[in-house]
């Protein structure tokens, strides 16, 4: 594994040092559980606007690893969230938490996931993983925090899937939703994402400067190991790229896939001047000045992790982590929503 600190001169939000990573407000804290945490990019910006997390769950090991390596004190459950009862999370914890957050996977309503389910209905009870948002809605009903935030691509809300989310909410308690989108370049982080964000109060950030790729990624010195950074080690590019490297232009890409409705692209060559492509967990870029890939540092960078935040686990598993996160920088402006309303 790969571990070292950040570099204390960066100035942005996202490239503080490891003293403002956490709990950066001494103000009170109120509380809050993270379902789904992964590897804790909801979990982090929450933090960082002095919320105390009591608990987190996290199926997958190399997420829940990465969790513990960054968040230590927090307890967590390693473990498929339909197995877990809420009566064993109030066991865990001795409170019950001001917020509850949850990023259910969002495979069965992707237009990137080429089998996704046809019929918005099925993804939600088809889907092996469909029905998981309607676990973190049962928790949610049963230890009735004053706030929830789910997380889930757009088309989770598609068709029926409005109705089945507001349904199952309404049988647990809560009448008011609102379906939130937020696009995340608008809002200071430097790379494209548009996201819902169900809730039971509406989540209006105010409006940050364009971060561009070159703002974010420029100052990172080549990738050699060791180094000062994190997850910034060197990586080869496939045959299939490598031989089409030097023909490809600003915002093209060596590989192109079908996704559930349109045409996906990946191992794109980044433009330093725009915000960056959506970064995915499976997805690729090409650096805008080298002819090389981006490594996992960078992807981190471009989702607004700090460099203090460690990621744990083999190359895939990392860029994965990555890419299925909620961007901190995102997470921190609805913490502060929230902490509004409390």
């Amino acid at each position: 594994m790969d571990v070292a600190g950040s570099n204390p001169a960066c100035p942005t939000t996202f490239r503080s040092s490891a003293a403002e990573m956490t709990h950066s407000s001494k103000k009170k804290e109120f509380s809050f559980i993270d379902l789904f945490s992964g590897a804790g990019g909801f979990s982090l910006g929450f933090m960082q606007e002095g919320f105390r997390d009591l608990l987190a769950i996290e199926i997958d090991n190399d997420a829940a690893q990465t969790y513990k390596f960054n968040f230590p004190d927090t307890p967590l459950m390693n473990a498929d969230i339909r197995t877990i009862h809420s009566l064993q999370i109030e066991s865990e914890i001795s409170e019950t938490p001001d917020v509850i957050l949850a990023s259910p996977p969002c495979e069965p309503f992707t237009s990137a996931n080429t089998a996704r389910q046809k019929d918005p209905f099925d993804r939600f009870y088809t889907d092996p993983k469909g029905d998981l948002i309607f676990h973190a809605i049962r928790i949610i009903g049963d230890l009735s925090p004053k706030f929830f935030v789910i997380e889930n691509v757009i088309p989770i809300v598609n068709g029926i899937g409005k109705e089945l989310i507001s349904n199952a909410f309404a049988k647990a308690g809560f009448e008011k939703i609102c379906f939130n989108v937020i696009t995340t370049e608008n809002h200071g982080c430097p790379s494209e994402r548009t996201r819902v964000f169900i809730s039971n109060i509406r989540l209006k950030l105010p409006k940050q400067r364009t971060i561009t790729t070159a703002e974010a990624i420029g100052d990172l010195p080549e990738p050699s190991y060791p180094n000062d950074f994190p997850n910034h080690f060197s990586l080869f590019f496939p045959k299939r790229v490598s031989d089409k490297i030097h023909r490809i232009k600003k915002g093209g890409a060596a590989v192109y896939f079908s996704g559930a409705v349109e045409e996906k692209k990946t191992w794109i060559k980044l433009d330093a001047e725009k915000v960056a492509d959506t970064i995915m967990g499976k997805s690729r870029f090409i650096h805008p000045f080298k002819n090389r890939p981006l490594t996992a540092r960078e992807h981190a960078r471009l989702m607004s992790f700090p460099d203090t935040f460690v990621f744990t686990g083999k190359v895939d598993s990392v860029f994965n982590q990555v890419g299925e996160a909620v961007p901190p920088v995102i997470s921190r402006q609805i913490a502060k929503v929230v902490k509004q309303k409390l």
